[in-house]
């Protein structure tokens, strides 16, 4: 594992090099940045391993492989999966267990991750969170180089935001311990190469409290927006509570509030829970605050921004 952590760290920081921070906050609405093909970090030089994107993959320690009758669940393991999956719905948990397992062994890539949040949140099996954690370190090691926008790559880029979040925190009792400058490395590994919207936000965090990396409001700034263009609420509302109240940036409380009715609108439509309450109250308390003129501005952005989502 330090290895590997060693290796990723080192691709990493000299990513790190190359990417530019946002130059302004001018309270014009404009595309989000992106990041070019310049500015994606290069895994061709991780070591000299090569892609291991259909190989097996062995399973987590601990773990027997599945046993011979497994196999007769299903052809082959992409087949698997999908009986196992639906399998999980249909509430054959023991059965749909066995049969991602199976195409977990044979590499596919959806299995590895479900497995990975099933242990991760005890969904069917006893919580165990380092199982949870080599599933999801096998899946990133093995398909790290994948091309972005693959429907696998999905699945890798939320890997690598779990392994971050396991970084940040460490496992009790287990060698993996607390250490946040893994973490923000996990975290932008996927937020630039995978360009994942959740591995923005909390890249974008990272850099707001100074943790894992110096503390850096603009980069923070940076990460919400392109976040924020995907839909990740979280992101909006934290961009939003920044430029109203001025918080490490030059104060745009017209662009801070549309940013928070964007964040407040999307929870609502989606049907976000207790844990999203407070997008709910940090706008009322902008639009409370905020005067005629900004409301009116704020709601101009508002219009432009869903016409262009129109077109």
């Amino acid at each position: 594992m330090r290895t590997y952590d060693l290796l990723v760290s080192l691709s990493l920081i000299s990513l790190a090099l190359g990417l530019a921070p946002a130059a302004s906050f001018d309270g014009t609405p404009e595309p989000a940045p992106s990041a070019s093909p310049s500015s994606q970090p290069s895994m061709r030089n991780l070591g000299r391993a090569t892609p291991l994107v259909a190989s097996p993959i062995a399973p987590p320690a601990g773990l027997a492989r599945p046993p011979a009758a497994a196999a007769r669940i299903a052809p082959t393991p992409l087949e698997a999966f999908r009986s196992g999956t639906q399998a999980l719905r249909d509430g054959r948990t023991e059965q749909g267990v066995t049969a991602l397992e199976f195409a977990a062994v044979g590499g596919v890539p959806g299995a590895i991750w479900k497995l990975g949040r099933m242990y991760a949140e005890g969904d069917g099996v006893d919580q165990n969170k380092l199982r949870a954690f080599e599933y999801f370190r096998n899946l990133t090691k093995a398909h790290a180089y994948d091309p972005p926008g693959t429907p696998e790559s999905r699945y890798v880029a939320s890997a690598f935001v779990s392994l971050g979040h396991f970084y940040l925190e460490g496992i009790p009792d287990t060698s993996v311990r607390a250490d946040p400058t893994v973490a923000h490395e996990m975290f932008r590994y996927a937020a630039s190469y995978f360009a994942d919207p959740d591995a923005q936000f909390h890249l974008g965090r990272l850099y707001l409290l100074g943790k894992g990396t110096p503390k850096d409001p603009i980069q923070a700034a940076r990460w919400f927006r392109l976040a924020g263009n995907k839909g990740q609420h979280s992101a909006q509302a934290l961009l939003g509570s920044m430029l109203f109240k001025g918080q490490d940036l030059s104060r745009q409380a017209a662009m801070g509030l549309f940013w928070l009715t964007v964040a407040k609108d999307g929870v609502a439509k989606d049907g976000g829970g207790p844990e999203d309450s407070w997008i709910a109250e940090s706008y009322a308390s902008a639009n409370a605050q905020a005067t005629e003129d900004e409301r009116a501005l704020a709601y101009k952005y508002l219009e432009d921004w869903v016409r262009t989502r129109k077109e």
